[in-house]
């Protein structure tokens, strides 16, 4: 797979740290890549876009819903889920909310577009890049387990991504998290 229909880099990465069998939301899932992914894994999953056809054609994966999450209210509210996954897409106003969404021991992937990006195509505008350590700063109630903020190639584009995790309700020691490659 290439180019949008591969899942991102990034989540394929740290998937791992999703509990086995927990419920996905894709936020602005546009094609359902990510929707793919974690069906393929075993999860339910949950996606979000404002594109009628995309969510038409996600129906058979999961849940799909076609919402607004912009100009509208949050479709899902009170519902938490073991990962949220937010790639390519930022509107500042929701940031809560998507910290809201990620459950107790649950995980958050997000990666989008980053300040530079203006440099080497779109988006260029500043409403769609985020500023110099903005996902730390927004997700700083979860647990960094990794944080990059840079460039990358093919194709050129400045990112940042975090991944992050909610410590459980009732810890029972310290969180263990799983090291990259582990079942």
């Amino acid at each position: 797979m290439h180019g949008l229909t591969a899942p991102s880099d990034w989540v394929r990465r740290w998937s791992h740290l999703v509990p086995m069998g927990g419920g996905v939301l894709d936020v602005a899932c546009g094609q359902g890549r990510h929707m793919r992914w974690f069906l393929e894994r075993n999860h339910p999953v949950t996606g979000i876009d404002k594109a009628q056809e995309a969510i038409e054609s996600l129906a058979q994966l999961g849940e799909a819903i076609c919402a607004d999450i912009e100009a509208g209210p949050w479709p899902l509210p009170g519902r938490r889920f073991d990962c949220v996954v937010v790639t390519n897409y930022l509107w500042r106003p929701l940031l809560p909310t998507i910290l809201d969404s990620v459950a107790p021991g649950g995980v958050l992937l997000y990666e989008t577009f980053a300040q530079g990006n203006e440099s080497v195509g779109r988006p260029a505008r500043a409403d769609f890049l985020l500023r110099p350590g903005e996902l730390l700063q927004a997700f700083g109630a979860l647990r960094v387990v990794a944080y990059e903020d840079g460039f990358l190639d093919a194709p050129a584009r400045f990112v940042q991504r975090i991944a992050a995790v909610r410590e459980p309700l009732a810890p029972s020691g310290p969180l263990r998290l799983p090291l990259v490659g582990t079942p």
